[in-house]
């Protein structure tokens, strides 16, 4: 088996939580000092980060793109607008309400916007739980096939820590056929890019 790259892992390990429903400690509860005691949390005052990521999974030929154009905190929740292209031969199930995995598609609240926690917390399976979007507008395909893409807003209610940094996690998606070797039957993919949450 060749070597695994960070990306590969962070999707098998996201898919692997979700799975198996791991119970992680929430971003507010990871926000403490040195010493044990918890920091005040305070929640993230209304903001708008127009943000333009663009990010790959897969080679040339068969890949899925991941775009992240703006995350909007609201006073009673947050909204991102989202999109995802399906530059592979096979279909991806998105949002099939039978499907036997959970959808995730939302965000994930970090203490620091480094790739070295993203990694640490992936290698020992303690990545957060999702912040998971309720409402897609317009709503998600069951299937996004190939060639075919999907731009929208996702939102939900809740709070947001400020101070925390934020990274969006599309899933999961299933393949429709059989995959071939550089790609994964299932996908949750967690961007690279993060945004720190202001006041």
């Amino acid at each position: 088996m060749g070597s695994v790259s960070r990306t590969t892992i962070i999707i098998l390990v996201a898919l692997g939580a979700a799975v198996a429903g791991f119970a992680f400690s929430s971003a507010a509860e990871r926000l403490r000092g040195d010493d044990g005691t918890a920091d005040a949390s305070v929640a993230a005052g209304p903001q708008t980060a127009e943000l333009g990521w663009r990010e790959t999974y897969g080679s040339p030929g068969e890949q899925l793109v991941f775009t992240v154009e703006s995350l909007q905190v609201l006073r009673d929740g947050w909204r991102a607008r989202i999109g995802i292209e399906n530059d592979t031969r096979l279909g991806w199930e998105l949002n099939d309400p039978h499907a036997s995995l959970e959808r995730s598609f939302g965000l994930m609240l970090f203490t620091t916007g480094k790739q070295e926690e993203l990694d640490e917390l992936n290698a020992n399976g303690e990545l957060p739980p999702p912040r998971t979007a309720t409402s897609f507008v317009p709503d998600l395909p069951a299937i996004l096939e190939p060639g075919d893409s999907w731009e929208g807003t996702m939102s939900a209610s809740g709070a947001l820590v400020a101070g925390s940094w934020a990274r969006v996690v599309f899933g999961t998606l299933v393949a429709v056929g059989n995959t071939p070797e550089e790609l994964d039957e299932t996908v949750v993919w967690i961007t690279d890019h993060a945004y720190r949450l202001e006041e």
